[in-house]
This record gives C-alpha cells, structure tokens and sequence, in this order.
C-alpha cells in the first residue's frame, strides 16, 4: 500500500484545493490512499517554540509526513505566488535542517484556481522551496485547474472531466514515482 499525505495550501472550508485532495482521495488508484492533513492548527513558524519543542499540531505534521511514502500538494495561487499557511507549513516540514520529515520524500504539486491562469505561477515558486528542502518532486504530471467554480460543483465535487483526467494521470504517475524512488527491500 502507498501512503500519500495530502497538504491544501488554503484554510478556507469551501476551498477548491480541498476539494482537490478529497477527489484525489476518492479517485485513488487501487494500492493507494491519499490521507489530509488539516493545516489550520498549525501555528506560525518560531525558532523559540522550536526550541522548546515542537508544539502539538507541528509534531503530528511531521509524523505525517514521516509516516507517507510521498505528499501531495494542493495549492492555491495568493498574489501570483505561494500563499502563507502552505509556506510556513513547509517551514515547519524543513526543521530540524539536514534531518527533517520531508527530507528524501517524493512530492507532487496540483492546484484550482477561480483565474484562467490557474495555478502554474504558485507551483513554480513552490517548487524551489521544495527542492531547498531536499524533497523529490513529480515533474510532467503536476495539475493546474483554472475557472474552478465550473469545475467544481455546489457540493465540491470535481465534474469537470478533463480536470478528473489530470488528477487520476497525475496520481498514476505519482504512485509509480514514490515506487522508483523507495529502497527496495
């Protein structure tokens, strides 16, 4: 069984990139599961809070991730870039520096956005972060939704076909890529 970790850059309850992660989870290949990890508890990054431990939330963050055989992210675009809660999420993933639990992980990026432009400006300031962080990122495969309120129902369920295409093609090349990756036994 693969394990993925599924990470929504947007604290919003109707968030497309929620509702990204949830059809990723449902349309999982068989072999897979997709798990979401909740960011809203976790609390800005602090060298002093660091320093004195990890607190709750960021300790389960990091068992998460250690836990996952890859994570996924589902990003929103905020000012043509990363937005805040995704980026200190991936501070707090890059600590303690040379042994964190996102070192060595497999990562693939995917994102909705109401703009036609989706979110290709915010997975390419993501993905610099990612590799500074020692992650191994998916590339060829990543998913940018554009016009997401047409392709998201009033319930949030993906309709559009094309994006479900892209998430079930992205998620395949996913699974086959953390298999590449993991030392084999």
């Amino acid at each position: 069984m693969t394990k993925i970790l599924g990470i929504a850059g947007s604290l919003r309850a109707k968030s497309y990139n929620k509702a990204l992660l949830a059809h990723a989870a449902k349309a999982a290949p068989e072999g897979v599961t997709v798990e979401i990890f909740d960011l809203r508890p976790i609390p800005f990054f602090d060298e002093d809070l660091e320093a004195q431990g990890y607190p709750e939330p960021v300790a389960r963050l990091h068992a998460a991730v250690a836990a996952a055989d890859g994570v996924l992210i589902a990003t929103p675009e905020y000012n043509s870039g990363i937005p805040g809660v995704l980026k200190n999420a991936l501070d707090w993933m890059s600590r303690p520096p040379g042994s964190a639990s996102a070192a060595g992980k497999p990562v693939a990026l995917m994102g909705a956005s109401p703009g036609s432009m989706a979110t290709g400006r915010a997975q390419a300031s993501v993905a610099p972060v990612l590799l500074g962080m020692g992650m191994l990122p998916l590339t060829g495969a990543g998913v940018a939704i554009p016009n997401a309120g047409t392709a998201f129902d009033a319930s949030g369920a993906l309709t559009d076909a094309r994006a479900q295409a892209a998430v079930a093609k992205c998620l395949t090349a996913f699974a086959a890529w953390i298999a590449r990756l993991k030392p084999r036994t």
